[in-house]
C-alpha cells in the first residue's frame, strides 16, 4: 500500500473535518457508544427500508427472476467492495467510504434508468418542461436519506435518518455517469439542494470521489455477464468485444477461443474490477487526482460504448421499458386522481379496489402529510409534513417519490390490482 492520499483523508483534526460530521439535526444516542460518526451512517443505512428494498430493484434487467442475475442490492455491494479497497489502499477514511457507498442508490426508482427517466417524463406533465430535471436518482437519494427513511429511537419513535454531511453529499455527488479523467473533491461546502444536475458538481471529499468512479467500474463488467446470461449476445458482439480488449490494451485478441482473453485470462467481471482497481491506485496521485492510465481511460469509455449499442438498447430491454412506462404511468394516474378524496379524508375509500395500494399509499400520506395527525401521532411517526395534499405540485411529489420507492415486483403487482376486474 503507498497510502498516498492519507494526508486526503477525513479524519479528526482536517480542515474538512467539522464540516463533514456536521448533522442537520440533532441526532438521537444509544449510550456507550463505540462507533464512529460514519459507522453510524453506516449502520443506519444499511438498516433502512430503501435499502432492503434494493434486492428487489432492477439493475439492468427488469423484474429479474433469475437468481444469479444482478439486482441493484448486489450492485451497491459491488460499488461498496471497489471503493473500500481503493479508499483502504490511498489511505483514505474506509468507513466515510462504506457509508457512501451502501447508500448511494436509495433512491432509485423501480425499472433502473429507464424508470428514472419515465418518472421525470411523468412529472413534466404538470410542471414546466423547460426547467431542469425534475428527478434523478442521485438527488433522490439523498431526498430519502433526509425526509423519507425513519428507524425506531430509544424510545420507539420514528426518526430520520440525520445523516452527516459528508454522506449526504456523497449520495447526491455519485454520478458515475459522466467520463471523467483527475476527478478531485470541491473545495467548499454548499447547500446540497442547490445542486440542480446530476454530475454537474464535483463530491466534497476524496471518499465521495472514490465512490463516484467505482460506480462506473463496478457495473459494466457485470452487466457484461448478465447480457450473455440472457442471450442479449451474440458471437459478433463477442468479437467487437475482443476488438475492444485488443484495440484499447493491446492484449491479444485470441480469436480463436472465443473467450476474449489476454494470454488466455477470460474478460469477465473479476478481470476487468481487479484490473481497473490496480490501474486506478498505480495512476492515481492527490496532485493530478483520481484517473486511469490512457489505456484503460480509453478501454472504459469503449466498453461503455460497447454496452449502450449492444446491451442497453437491446430491442427486448426497449419492449420491456414500453411495459414499464405503462406500469408506472398507470399508477401515477390513478394516484394524481386521488388528491380530491385525500383533501376530502376519503382516500381509503376511494381505493378501496385495489387493497395493495391503499394500505401502502394510505400509510404514505399518514407519515408524511397532514392528512390524519391522530393516526400519525399513534403510529408514532416524528417525520414533518413533507407534502402538502392541497398543493398540486406538493401532491404530484408525494406520488412520485411514492412510486419511486416501489420494487420492481411490488409496482407490477399494483398495476395488475388496478387493471383487473
Amino acid at each position: 500500500m503507498h497510502l498516498s492520499f492519507s494526508a486526503e483523508a477525513i479524519q479528526e483534526g482536517c480542515p474538512k473535518w467539522e464540516q463533514a460530521i456536521s448533522r442537520e439535526h440533532r441526532l438521537y444516542e444509544h449510550g456507550g457508544q463505540i462507533r464512529g460518526e460514519f459507522e453510524r451512517d453506516f449502520t443506519r443505512l444499511l438498516h433502512c427500508t430503501a435499502y432492503r428494498r434494493l434486492k428487489h430493484k432492477t439493475q439492468v434487467f427488469f423484474a429479474p427472476r433469475n437468481d444469479h442475475v444482478c439486482t441493484r442490492m448486489e450492485h451497491v455491494g459491488h460499488v461498496a467492495s471497489v471503493s473500500t479497497m481503493i479508499a483502504k489502499y490511498l489511505g483514505l477514511n474506509v468507513d466515510l467510504t462504506q457509508a457512501i457507498a451502501i447508500g448511494h442508490d436509495i433512491g432509485h426508482a423501480p425499472f433502473g434508468h429507464a424508470g428514472e427517466e419515465i418518472l421525470n417524463a411523468l412529472m413534466c406533465h404538470v410542471s414546466d418542461v423547460s426547467a431542469p430535471r425534475k428527478f434523478w436518482h442521485e438527488r433522490n437519494s439523498l431526498f430519502f436519506a433526509d425526509y423519507i427513511e425513519t428507524l425506531q429511537d430509544p424510545n420507539s419513535l420514528e426518526q430520520p435518518l440525520n445523516l452527516t454531511y459528508a454522506v449526504r453529499d456523497g449520495l447526491i455527488c455519485h454520478c458515475g455517469e459522466v467520463d471523467e479523467q483527475g476527478l478531485k473533491p470541491r473545495e467548499t461546502a454548499c447547500k446540497l439542494y442547490d445542486i440542480k444536475q446530476p454530475g454537474q458538481t464535483a463530491p466534497y471529499t476524496w471518499e465521495a470521489c472514490v465512490v463516484k468512479i467505482s460506480d462506473k467500474i463496478a457495473f459494466l463488467g457485470r452487466d457484461i455477464e448478465d447480457a450473455r446470461a440472457y442471450h442479449i449476445l451474440d458471437m459478433g458482439s463477442y468479437r467487437q468485444l475482443r476488438e475492444i480488449v485488443a484495440s484499447t490494451l493491446g492484449y491479444p485478441s485470441a480469436a480463436g477461443n472465443g473467450s476474449g482473453t489476454r494470454s488466455g485470462r477470460a474478460v469477465n467481471t473479476t478481470v476487468l474490477i481487479n484490473d481497473m482497481v490496480t490501474d486506478l491506485c498505480n495512476q492515481s496521485t492527490p496532485e493530478i487526482g483520481l484517473c486511469l492510465s490512457a489505456p484503460y481511460f480509453k478501454f472504459l469509455k469503449a466498453l461503455k460504448q460497447f454496452s449502450n449499442a449492444n446491451i442497453y438498447k437491446h430491442w427486448r430491454l426497449q419492449e420491456f421499458q414500453k411495459y414499464a412506462e405503462e406500469v408506472l404511468g398507470c399508477i401515477y394516474r390513478v394516484l394524481m386522481k386521488a388528491q380530491v378524496y385525500a383533501e376530502n379524508g376519503n382516500l381509503e375509500k376511494y381505493l378501496r379496489y385495489v387493497p395493495k395500494l391503499s394500505a401502502t399509499f394510505c400509510d404514505w400520506i399518514i407519515k408524511y402529510t397532514g392528512y390524519d395527525k391522530q393516526k400519525k401521532e399513534i403510529l408514532h411517526y416524528k417525520t414533518e409534513d413533507v407534502f402538502n395534499i392541497h398543493d398540486r405540485a406538493s401532491w404530484e411529489k408525494c406520488v412520485i417519490e411514492y412510486i419511486s420507492g416501489m420494487t420492481d415486483q411490488f409496482a407490477i403487482d399494483v398495476f395488475k390490482e388496478i387493471v383487473s376486474f
